[in-house]
């Protein structure tokens, strides 16, 4: 039985194709797009179709067709990055071959949101499309701050700009000498989602408006639902910090082939003199240096606290296409 209730083996060819995908990020896995497909859209069929050159599988079309529109199988709300996975080295004849299918299809508008700013998609299909009349707007829609990480914690203070180095020692030394704080991940099980995802919600709604408007209860399910699909692969951390026995900051991070992604985070306004929200942020990046992990990516979002703990902006687009 496959993520998506259909073919198994479409998705194992889908998995075992993306370690060597020009993008190979959570976000396009059948796991993550399959989790978010039967908690937002469970009464719409995905349209999941592998592409092939002679018998090798080159690239995968993963869509959602709802009335005259077409899309990826997501939401750029709760996604930071979608793509069409893509063999490297393939990404001129996937294209080529894949339009012939897709202008197939019954839609007036493409609509793909979020695609990385050194995608194959966006080399190769505004081109073809436009070669073949249609009409095509693609325009940057954001930018996701990342960065490279070091062998060592030392390593990466010494990269960070000098003020920036300076401010982040003089608010570590103040915590750890002002107060009984510490900082750890969470064993997520069935029996323990709920309670550890309350008092994370708990933190994202109190730490601003937007982010409490945003904990919609399907938006809160899907939280749910992440937790438990990828602890079960080691792959989900859930990050507290505590003070004096109370849980004041947290966020989640998901480990992915080298790279840790931070997704959400929450802190209580009450203890920002103390920073907890930015180093409970700087703790985790101390983490993934720990376990030698090559890539802290902010997702996107261009608030201060990222380019001050050393991040550079990476560009996302939208692509539309229309007939």
């Amino acid at each position: 039985m496959g993520y998506f209730e259909n073919d198994d083996q479409l998705e194992k060819a889908w998995s075992h194709m993306l370690p060597n995908c020009y993008l190979n990020t959570i976000f396009i896995t059948p796991e993550w797009q399959a989790t978010w497909w039967k908690r937002f859209k469970y009464n719409c069929t995905p349209l999941i179709e592998i592409v092939t050159s002679g018998k090798e599988a080159i690239g995968v079309i993963p869509l959602l067709c709802e009335g005259e529109e077409a899309t990826f199988i997501g939401d750029s709300n709760v996604y930071d990055y979608m793509d069409f996975p893509v063999l490297k080295g393939h990404g001129e004849e996937f294209f080529s071959m894949a339009w012939d299918r897709l202008k197939s299809m019954d839609w007036k508008s493409l609509r793909l949101e979020s695609i990385p700013e050194d995608s194959p998609t966006l080399k190769y299909l505004p081109h073809i499309a436009k070669l073949d009349g249609f009409e095509v707007d693609l325009h940057e829609s954001d930018t996701t701050p990342c960065m490279e990480l070091p062998d060592s914690w030392d390593g990466y203070l010494a990269g960070l700009r000098k003020k920036d180095r300076h401010e982040l020692r003089r608010k570590l030394r103040r915590l750890e000498s002002n107060t009984d704080f510490k900082q750890y991940t969470v064993q997520i099980t069935q029996d323990s989602v709920e309670k550890s995802m309350e008092e994370f919600f708990r933190l994202m709604a109190l730490s601003s408006d937007d982010k409490g408007a945003f904990l919609t209860v399907q938006n809160k399910e899907f939280f749910v639902d992440l937790a438990l699909r990828f602890s079960a692969t080691d792959q989900y951390k859930l990050f507290f910090m505590e003070i004096e026995g109370a849980k004041v900051a947290a966020c989640i991070c998901f480990s992915y082939e080298g790279t840790y992604l931070l997704y959400n985070s929450g802190y209580d306004p009450e203890k920002s003199s103390l920073s907890v929200g930015l180093l409970n942020k700087a703790l985790t990046i101390q983490e993934a240096i720990r376990l030698d992990v090559k890539e802290y990516n902010f997702l996107r979002g261009t608030e201060r606290y990222k380019y001050h703990l050393g991040a550079s902006d990476r560009a996302v687009f939208d692509l539309v296409v229309s007939r």
